[in-house]
């Protein structure tokens, strides 16, 4: 891919992973035209291919949200102050990041308000008003909007002062009703993590320095990157009555007496793409899972938009594809061939086609595969459009079992704090015993820059000692630096 300055070609280069991980990333999504920084530092333009991966993800987890009772909902962008402080563990985790504003319309407020960096405050408010009986439970809404938390090491896609995200939140009449549902929620993610974008995922229990402020709970799905490092896919939260009891969020139950409700939150935003960008990119550029590919094939054509035969071709293909539900897109625009391979490479479609004139003579076409580069000439016969579609069927499992292979290999179990270092260091998801002390956590992190990424739900019973204190420990928790 180019771009066309003052009427030079300036081409996209993208630095090798081995040679700079960081750069590697950044030139990756601007090679596949995916986002750019705004004129706000930490702010992101998501361009319209990356805004389509975003579409295609939120389409997907809608229809799943909707299937199990959630409906959608709005909420304003603007939180009173007093809303924010009425739960103080809450507003104690959020206030590095708040953005606050203090004038509007030529004048000072006289209550200044916060610009949403997620949505239980005020949307607890409103249930408190929308909830009387235990007839009125449960509530499961959920919005699709854009938070704000100021950052301080802003990254496009990873880490952005204004991003893009769903936050869940429900009320239920008993503890284990909204436990359920938490775990139901994460389980929904870890789905699509791994059946559309390919992304093998691990889930478990936040520690308690690590999880949701104000939650009883936060219960999380970990990414392993191809630096090693950890990415936090997604997470839902068992709040328990925390913010009920702050908000009055309660209800008569079956006796007539006043309850409490019991709450979840549950959150995934585009922070996701930036871990589809690390899991499977390479060093040519985007590379992007069958299932969630805006565009699964692109049928490249040779000659230009003169070239009437190979367009009507390239049209019938098309046609067929279409007919068996395969996302395609023709490309006829009068470049080099070259030029057009190298840029749908870059944007990492599944399967390019390349037609021309020669191509037709020989009532044939040149099928590429993304995954692992391989090229091979296809008959122009009904076996065509079968073979595509199983085809889109291996890339997606072929993507999926290359991640989980190198997860295996970049998981490492140790003993000693000095094998600890050592595989922290390495790039690796390590488990090892921990003593359970926060302390003990937070000085791990400072001398690593390792943290509890989550304690697992399957967690083995093995007595240890802690890698760092030696203390007993009862089974092993999941280290990793972490995006």
């Amino acid at each position: 891919m180019s771009d066309n300055t003052n009427g030079k070609i300036v081409e996209k280069k993208i630095t090798p992973r081995s040679e700079d991980y960081s750069q590697w990333y950044l030139d990756v999504v601007n090679a596949a035209d995916l986002a750019e920084n705004a004129p706000v530092r930490g702010c992101m333009i998501i361009k319209p291919y990356g805004y389509s991966i975003w579409e295609h993800t939120k389409k997907i987890l809608d229809q799943k949200f909707k299937e199990t009772g959630v409906s959608n909902a709005y909420f304003p962008l603007f939180i009173p102050e007093r809303l924010l402080n009425k739960e103080k563990e809450h507003v104690e985790g959020f206030s590095p990041e708040i953005a606050v504003v203090t004038h509007a319309g030529g004048k000072k407020l006289e209550e200044p308000l916060v610009v949403r960096p997620t949505s239980e405050t005020i949307m607890y408010d409103s249930f408190s008003k929308w909830i009387q009986s235990y007839r009125d439970l449960p509530i499961l809404i959920n919005q699709w909007s854009n938070i704000v938390r100021w950052e301080m090491r802003p990254r496009l896609f990873l880490r952005t002062t204004e991003f893009l995200w769903q936050e869940g939140h429900t009320v239920h009449e008993t503890h284990e009703e909204a436990d359920e549902r938490a775990r139901q929620m994460l389980e929904i993610y870890r789905d699509v993590a791994e059946s559309v974008m390919a992304i093998p995922v691990f889930g478990g229990v936040k520690s308690e320095a690590e999880k949701f402020a104000g939650a009883l709970h936060t219960y999380t799905i970990e990414a392993m990157m191809q630096d090693g490092k950890a990415l936090q896919f997604a997470t839902s939260h068992n709040l328990g009555q925390n913010f009920s009891k702050a908000f009055d969020v309660s209800f008569l139950d079956r006796e007539g007496d006043k309850k409490y409700g019991w709450q979840t939150s549950w959150g995934l935003s585009t922070r996701a793409i930036g871990g589809l960008i690390m899991t499977h990119s390479d060093d040519k550029g985007l590379v992007v899972p069958p299932k969630l590919a805006p565009v699964q094939v692109v049928i490249t054509t040779i000659g230009g938009e003169d070239n009437k035969e190979v367009i009507e071709k390239a049209h019938e293909i098309e046609k067929r594809l279409k007919e068996a539900d395969v996302r395609t897109l023709i490309d006829k625009r009068d470049l080099r061939p070259g030029e057009k391979f190298y840029e749908w490479e870059k944007k990492g479609v599944p399967i390019r086609l390349e037609l021309g004139m020669k191509d037709i003579a020989e009532d044939s076409v040149v099928l590429v595969r993304r995954d692992n580069g391989e090229k091979e000439k296809k008959p122009l016969s009904n076996d065509l459009y079968k073979d595509i579609v199983s085809l889109l069927e291996e890339i997606q499992k072929n993507l999926y079992d290359r991640a989980l292979a190198y997860k295996k290999e970049k998981t490492k179990f140790v003993d000693t704090w000095k094998d600890f270092v050592r595989a922290i260091e390495d790039g690796n998801f390590v488990h090892a015993h921990w003593c359970g002390e926060k302390e003990v956590e937070a000085q791990i992190k400072s001398e690593t820059k390792a943290t509890v990424r989550y304690i697992p739900f399957d967690q083995k019973e093995e007595e240890g000692k802690c890698i760092k204190t030696g203390k007993p420990s009862s089974g092993r928790v999941i280290f990793a630096k972490a995006y």
